[in-house]
């Protein structure tokens, strides 16, 4: 029987299959002329580059509770810097954790402190990085969409000022209207799972050895753990964003002080 173990023992077919598959994906952008190809190369450089480097610490890291919770710790750091990127607000980098932060941490209190998981380091690791992954990734998409909804529709802003709304006010009837827009990939991924795809925390406990079952309430955890961090995280992040603690550079010069 084919050994399905998944480590640093790697062969030549790996690479013959990433390479095979970057190349698919620059002839496509060639051909649709979307002038990604260049991006895709150094896209899949980096990704290989940062997967060899994260697959020795997290191996370290994995040794002990204190060092998994320390590469929890890291990756939090990151996924808040690329989201303050992503919006184009490094200025508002805390609030942008603390809306992350409120999204992920009650998740985790809650799937650890149930015992739903077990508080070990492969867990914390796993568990850890999904959750504030997508918590950041539900703040990006509602912190792009309500930006740019802000800067396109500004002159609905300038009138609620007008007619003696708080700036709070004026600011979230803009930014109100999109946010479940936000939560529509991680609702679809909940509503089909099984039926369309069999995400990573299923696939990981049948490779890992685990059954059919246990690998189902794995992955139900997780999702609904996931629709509950980015919900929060895109409420608390929008109420930012409509106070202003959360502005790109252009909104931050054009709205009056509060």
């Amino acid at each position: 029987m084919a050994s399905t173990t998944i480590g640093p023992e790697l062969d030549w077919r790996l690479a013959v299959a990433v390479g095979a598959l970057t190349a698919l994906a620059v002839a496509a952008s060639w051909v649709g002329r979307l002038g990604t190809a260049l991006p895709s190369v150094r896209a899949v450089a980096r990704a290989t580059l940062q997967l060899l480097v994260v697959a020795l610490v997290v191996t370290a890291a994995l040794e002990h509770v204190w060092s998994s919770l320390l590469f929890v710790a890291f990756m939090f750091g990151v996924a808040t810097i690329t989201a303050s990127g992503r919006v184009d607000a490094r200025s508002s980098i805390h609030w942008i954790a603390a809306s992350i932060g409120a999204g992920a941490v009650p998740v985790l209190l809650i799937v650890f402190g149930l015992g739903a998981a077990p508080f070990e380091p492969p867990t914390i690791v796993a568990i850890c990085g999904i959750v504030i992954g997508n918590a950041m990734t539900g703040f990006t998409l509602m912190g792009r969409r309500s930006l740019a909804a802000l800067r396109e529709r500004f002159g609905e802003v300038e009138a609620a000022l007008s007619l003696g709304f708080v700036r709070r006010r004026a600011m979230a009837l803009v930014v109100d209207h999109d946010r479940p827009e936000a939560l529509v990939p991680v609702l679809d991924q909940t509503r089909t799972v099984g039926l369309v795809s069999l995400p990573g925390a299923f696939i990981g406990v049948l490779l890992g050895g685990g059954s059919a079952a246990d690998a189902a309430a794995a992955q139900l955890i997780v999702l609904v753990g996931l629709v509950a961090a980015q919900t929060i995280t895109v409420v608390v992040g929008a109420r930012l964003i409509a106070a202003g603690r959360i502005l790109d550079h252009e909104l931050r010069d054009r709205l009056p002080t509060a």
